[in-house]
C-alpha cells in the first residue's frame, strides 16, 4: 500500500511511503477489536466503589421490638437493610475490572483497526512536525489544512516530542501518541489518523514484522 507524503500545510510532496500490507491490508477481525477495546475501557475503571453492609453500619444491636404480637413483620436489628439507614444488601466492593488478553490477539486488534481506517482512506502520512516551542496554532493549522478541524484526530510520532505534545494538549479533539503506545481504542475513536514520516518505520517493529 503506497501513500503520498504530505507536508504540514496539506500539500502533496514528491515523496511516497509504502505501508506494510500485513498491517493495513488484512481482513479486519472485529471481535478482536471488541475484546481489546473492552479491556482498555475496563482498565480505566478505578473500581474504588464501596457501600456499607449491615455488619459495617454503626447502630444498636438491641432487638428493636418483641417477636410476636405487633401485627407487623419480626425485626431483630435497626441495621437491617429493610430500614432506612440500614446496611445495603450485596453492595459494591472495591475490585479490579481488568482482565488479560494474549499479545497476538492485541496485535491483531490493532492491525484490524488500522486496516479499517485504511479502507476508509482515513490514514495519512505527513512530514515530521518540527517545532522550536509549543505552538497550538501550528497544530490547528494542520487540522484545517487537511479538512479535519473539529473532528477527532490521532497524530502518531516516532519519538516523544514534548513540543508537539504540548501544542496539542489544549485541543480537545487532537491526540498525540508515540507509535509504541498506539492503542486500538485510540485508532477506532479517531476520524483521521496521521503518521509522521519517521513513525512509519516503527510500525514494523511494533508488530514484529
Amino acid at each position: 500500500m503506497e501513500l503520498v507524503v504530505f507536508d504540514v500545510k496539506g500539500k502533496e510532496t514528491s515523496k511516497k511511503v509504502n505501508l506494510n500490507d500485513e498491517i493495513f491490508a488484512i481482513t479486519p477481525n472485529t471481535h478482536a477489536i471488541y475484546l481489546d477495546v473492552k479491556q482498555y475501557l475496563a482498565n480505566q475503571r478505578q473500581g474504588t466503589h464501596k457501600s456499607k453492609e449491615r455488619a459495617e453500619i454503626s447502630g444498636s444491636t438491641v432487638k428493636i421490638k418483641r417477636q410476636k404480637g405487633t401485627g407487623t413483620a419480626r425485626a431483630g436489628s435497626i441495621k437491617s437493610p429493610i430500614f432506612r439507614g440500614g446496611g445495603r444488601v450485596f453492595g459494591p466492593r472495591p475490585r479490579n475490572y481488568g482482565f488479560k488478553l494474549n499479545t497476538k490477539l492485541k496485535q491483531l486488534a490493532r492491525k484490524s483497526a488500522l486496516a479499517i481506517k485504511a479502507g476508509k482512506e482515513a490514514i495519512n502520512v505527513v512530514e515530521d512536525l518540527q517545532l522550536d516551542a509549543p505552538k497550538t496554532k501550528s497544530m490547528v493549522q494542520m487540522t484545517k489544512s487537511f479538512g479535519v478541524e473539529g473532528k477527532r484526530v490521532l497524530y502518531v510520532t516516532a519519538d516523544i516530542d514534548k513540543n508537539v505534545y504540548l501544542s496539542s494538549r489544549n485541543l480537545q479533539n487532537v491526540q498525540v501518541v508515540n507509535v509504541n503506545d498506539l492503542a486500538t481504542y485510540d485508532i477506532m475513536k479517531a476520524s483521521a489518523v496521521f503518521f509522521s514520516e519517521s513513525s512509519v518505520e516503527g510500525l514494523d517493529k511494533l508488530f514484529k514484522l
